[in-house]
């Protein structure tokens, strides 16, 4: 390793991961300014459909810098699908994006995404009502709210069910911005292949 590389993390990075040369975002953070600089334009505005390595295939449309709507395909609770859920979304460096949500059952989502590599890490943290039987929560959310926080305050939350999986994302496209069109059916009710779909 030569003394720039060994210096700074940075030109290491520029160096060993390809594409990103000089245009490597400024990953540096202190008390100061604890945000490094974001730029989630490779990732607001998509929609990817992933499959864990589980079998569990999912759809998640980014709908802007703070909400996504998603779709569960498949899966222990394969039938569900919420819109305008609030995220905390970031860069972690350039190209490699972190979005993580509480929901109203109480399960809490980390799903790390690497588009240009097609791969995804996601851990899902189910409240151990949710894993006795997650057929509750095989809906579309937004119609059933209240009953959701309801059942998560009934619980039981312990032991929570935690669930860490890869995934490959076999379609990544641009469909913009806001639009409510991208998510708005029953996973049940979509074409035959929808998700099978492959770019």
């Amino acid at each position: 390793m030569d003394t720039l590389s060994a210096y700074s993390p940075e030109l290491r990075l520029q160096q060993t991961h390809s594409g990103c040369k000089l245009e490597c975002m400024d990953i540096t953070t202190s008390v100061e300014h604890p945000v490094p600089e974001q730029d989630l334009s490779g990732i607001v505005g998509h929609r990817f459909i992933y499959t864990y390595a589980n079998g569990w295939q999912y759809e998640m449309y980014v709908k802007n810098a703070t909400t996504i709507d998603y779709r569960i395909h498949s899966g222990m609770v394969g039938g569900r699908w919420v819109k305008d859920q609030q995220v905390d979304l970031v860069a972690l460096t350039a190209g490699v994006y972190k979005v993580s949500w509480n929901e109203p059952t109480g399960t809490s989502v980390v799903v790390t995404v690497v588009p240009g590599e097609r791969v995804l890490h996601g851990t899902i943290f189910f409240p151990h009502w949710v894993e006795e039987d997650g057929s509750k929560t095989v809906l579309f959310q937004n119609d059933h709210l209240d009953r959701m926080r309801e059942y998560r305050d009934q619980g039981p939350t312990y032991p929570i069910y935690v669930v860490p999986e890869f995934a490959h994302i076999t379609l990544f496209e641009h469909v913009g911005e806001d639009d409510e069109t991208v998510v708005d059916t029953a996973p049940a009710d979509l074409p035959a292949g929808f998700a099978d779909r492959t770019n």
